[in-house]
């Protein structure tokens, strides 16, 4: 990786953390190049539109990796019941390694996202979307019907979402666990 490269992907993950634990509006840039240890210039030079385009890039690489991961876990899983468990198995894995200090990368961001910041809500809106077409995907592999495992998706990713900002709330991951079971037993009604 060329140096300019690493200076970026560097300030993306500083930023991407700090906008998880902290929020948008309370991250500064100040804060982030210093976390980063990067040199000042390299914020505009990299990302000339500012805090909300560093914001974006973030949202949108937390979110792909994120992706990724919610990709292998739904893909290990054999019943819906097993894919939803699994992703609140991560989440909850999360919210436990960061002392409940750290909820969704996306949703900290995308609650603060305001016609203000276009930029930053079409980043969240275009990674819920990917999240939602994983799932829906996995949910008609797992031969729930196609209009059904759309709506599942929805309902799932919200209940995620939800479930995610009470387990960080009251510091117990017992919502997720919960919301995992309930729902991941009304998925199962819907299988042939």
């Amino acid at each position: 990786m060329k140096k300019g490269e690493e200076t970026r992907a560097r300030m993306l993950a500083t930023a991407a953390g700090l906008f998880q634990a902290q929020g948008y509006a309370a991250t500064g840039l100040g804060q982030i190049i210093d976390e980063a240890r990067v040199p000042r210039g390299s914020l505009y030079f990299h990302f000339p539109g500012g805090k909300e385009e560093l914001a974006a890039a973030a949202v949108e690489a937390a979110g792909a990796h994120l992706a990724q991961l919610i990709g292998e876990r739904l893909a290990a899983a054999d019943t819906p019941a097993a894919a939803l468990g699994a992703l609140a198995d991560h989440f909850a894995g999360e919210l436990k390694r960061s002392g409940f200090s750290k909820g969704c990368p996306v949703s900290t961001v995308a609650l603060e996202a305001t016609a203000e910041t276009p930029r930053l809500k079409q980043a969240c809106a275009g990674v819920y979307r990917a999240w939602l077409s994983l799932i829906e995907s996995r949910l008609t592999g797992l031969g729930i019907a196609e209009a059904r495992a759309a709506l599942l998706a929805q309902t799932w990713l919200g209940a995620i979402e939800g479930a995610i900002l009470l387990s960080k709330s009251l510091e117990t991951t017992e919502p997720l666990t919960r919301m995992a079971k309930e729902l991941g037993r009304l998925a199962e009604e819907d299988r042939p």
